[in-house]
């Protein structure tokens, strides 16, 4: 089934592809100027560090919804081995298999295609098996640091957690901006939080993945207009799913990977800063999030921290 009309309307508006040349493969990173980090820098009035990562384990938040994406699966390779001889200083190594997605990640511009096509219209055929993601591999992300806005959704409505039929809109995201009493500006990485993450937390995998809230086909033009460098909220499918305009799958994920060139991130753990930003009262801070430079890779794990 192709893609609607209204999809490629969208399209159009938030499109990036040449504005920072042909040869391009970072998308809305390049809106993290030296300017804006060190603006960023100066959030840190309290030196409060809070970690967004959930602990990457096993029993961890894929539950099979999504196929090839497993939790880690951790092996012990040496334990207290004296690699050099008897009396010698003894060595403890291990190894991880794993879904570079499969918890607190950053989606590389090059995990998803439509109509044959990623980022900066190159062919999506530059993805292979044995090349991997030619172009736009999360390799090529530079460093994420910049001003985080935690736009909190759930906790402007009053509520602890979204329901899961609720489609986050542009309007909750300026009902959040106005609650937080923070403006979103160019450069800033924006945390959507609905509170889902909790019903992975209380043990419900299945329950986390589906029905879930998410993010709303229309707030790709939101942040577009809004120069948003990256954005990550705290769900597993980051947009609302089942999806909200029937049979379209994933078409957020499309105009902004694809269309607009701007990483997002999932299964990130809002729930400490929500709480430390409503204390503060204040809802920006500086986020250090860096992907992992793994090479050709269409996503990464990441251990964002959050600096007030």
């Amino acid at each position: 089934m192709s893609l609607p009309p209204e999809f490629h309307d969208i399209a159009k508006r938030v499109n990036n592809w040449g504005r920072w040349g042909a040869d391009d493969e970072i998308g809305t990173l390049n809106l993290i100027t030296p300017e804006v980090v060190r603006a960023a820098a100066a959030e840190v009035r309290d030196g409060l560090r809070i970690p967004l990562a959930l602990p990457l384990k096993e029993d961890g938040v894929q539950a099979g919804l999504i196929p090839g994406r497993i939790n880690p699966l951790h092996t012990m390779v040496q334990i207290n081995q004296e690699l050099f001889g008897p009396g010698t200083v003894a060595c403890s190594d291990d190894a991880v298999t794993m879904g570079l997605q499969s918890g607190t990640h950053w989606d590389a511009l090059t995990h998803v295609s439509h109509s044959g096509r990623i980022y900066n219209g190159r062919p999506a055929s530059t993805i292979t098996a044995h090349g991997r993601a030619e172009f736009s591999g999360i390799d090529k992300a530079t460093p994420v640091v910049s001003r985080g806005v935690l736009l909190d959704v759930a906790r402007a409505k009053g509520l602890d957690r979204l329901p899961g039929a609720h489609s986050v809109t542009p309007e909750d995201l300026a009902e959040a901006e106005e609650f937080g009493r923070v403006t979103v500006r160019a450069g800033d990485v924006v945390l959507v939080r609905t509170g889902q993450v909790q019903v992975y937390l209380a043990g419900d995998r299945h329950g986390y993945g589906f029905p879930s809230p998410g993010l709303s086909v229309r707030t790709p033009q939101w942040f577009h207009a809004r120069d948003v460098a990256a954005v990550a909220n705290d769900t597993l499918t980051f947009e609302i799913f089942p999806p909200e305009i029937e049979n379209l799958w994933l078409p957020v994920h499309a105009l902004d990977l694809v269309e607009m060139g701007m990483h997002q991130g999932q299964n990130w753990n809002l729930e400490a800063l929500s709480t430390a930003c409503a204390q503060a009262r204040r809802h920006s801070f500086l986020l250090s999030a860096m992907p992992e430079p793994f090479v050709g890779a269409t996503g990464t794990p990441v251990s964002p921290v959050a600096l007030l």
